[in-house]
């Protein structure tokens, strides 16, 4: 998933944490757009045609909508040919911190248009989808949750009296912690060298979404992952970085790329009545939360500005 994984088994028979990491190479083998025979490759290699799928592939498909629907169109797993505009052409411990991205005029036009081009991008009928000829579909963060949900879920499922699946940052937890009660999560931001905040967590989902640590130089310019369907371009939001605290991985995912999206000024509008509760960092190193994140942190308050030095908002390298 061109990231790490971190697995925490609590409890259960012998063999729980290889079979998690058999299933995270198997949901990898499914949904990654840089393998070839992998199901989304083929998803979108057969643009226009309905193509059979797996159950967990199909799954992913169903939730990639309903995160759209659930951020307003916010979160949109069907702009992959922007991201490949944009440089993002092949896994990012390939892609080079220097390196040339293949971005240019004509690509980022043309990608930009494919989003807003007529009839619906993706649909889902019985055991089969067809994406629309012109865009293609990208697993990305969502799947990275997703995954993470589902292992968990599995884990208990045979045994385990504690789990917690950590996919480059995205995390699901439940059940009992090593220290047999609540898991506790340090919030991290590339700016600082501690943690932004400790969280208290039962049972859930922990995300982050952020601009500072997947970005690559395109020619004279630097360029990250997050792509505003609105432009079919790279956010150019105010906010750098964002956690989500929800139920689930998936939902997780989607609403903290939404909120970063959003910007500063009306950053936590889209997680209102979601259940979920979101921290976020603008350029300038200032820290903010919705109403409900305290309840998380244990009677400790966040700091006002990240801690340590202050970092240009300019793009760097990470």
């Amino acid at each position: 998933m061109g990231t790490g994984a971190h697995v925490i088994v609590v409890g259960g028979p012998a063999g729980l944490t290889e079979h998690a990491r058999r299933r995270i190479d198997h949901l990898e083998g499914l949904w990654s757009r840089f393998l070839p025979e992998s199901e989304v490759s083929r998803l979108n290699g057969c643009a226009g045609s309905f193509i059979e799928l797996s159950a967990e592939t199909l799954l992913l498909l169903e939730r990639a909508l309903e995160g759209w629907r659930l951020s307003g169109g916010a979160f949109d797993a069907m702009v992959l040919a922007a991201v490949v505009a944009a440089g993002y052409d092949r896994s990012f411990n390939e892609l080079g911190a220097d390196e040339e991205g293949s971005i240019g005029p004509m690509a980022t036009a043309a990608a930009a248009a494919s989003a807003t081009m007529d009839g619906p991008p993706l649909v889902i009928r019985a055991r089969t989808a067809c994406v629309r000829e012109g865009v293609g579909f990208d697993a990305g963060g969502i799947g990275k949750g997703l995954a993470a949900d589902l292992v968990v879920a599995e884990l208990l499922e045979l045994g385990a009296s504690g789990a917690c699946v950590n996919l480059g940052g995205d995390l699901r937890l439940a059940g009992d912690s090593p220290a047999g009660s609540g898991w506790t999560i340090g919030i991290e931001h590339s700016w600082s060298p501690t943690p932004l905040a400790l969280v208290g967590i039962r049972e859930g989902a922990v995300a982050t979404s952020t601009t500072l640590k997947r970005r690559w130089r395109a020619g004279a310019e630097w360029h990250h992952h997050l792509i505003d369907p609105r432009s079919g371009l790279p956010s150019d939001s105010d906010l750098n970085h964002v956690t989500v605290v929800a139920a689930e991985g998936w939902a997780a995912e989607v609403l903290a790329k939404a909120v970063l999206l959003n910007g500063s000024e009306f950053a936590f509008n889209i997680v209102g009545g979601t259940g979920a509760e979101a921290l976020a960092v603008d350029e300038t190193g200032h820290v903010m939360a919705s109403d409900g994140f305290a309840a998380f942190l244990g009677g400790a308050e966040l700091p006002t500005a990240v801690p340590g030095p202050l970092v240009p908002s300019a793009p760097r390298q990470l």
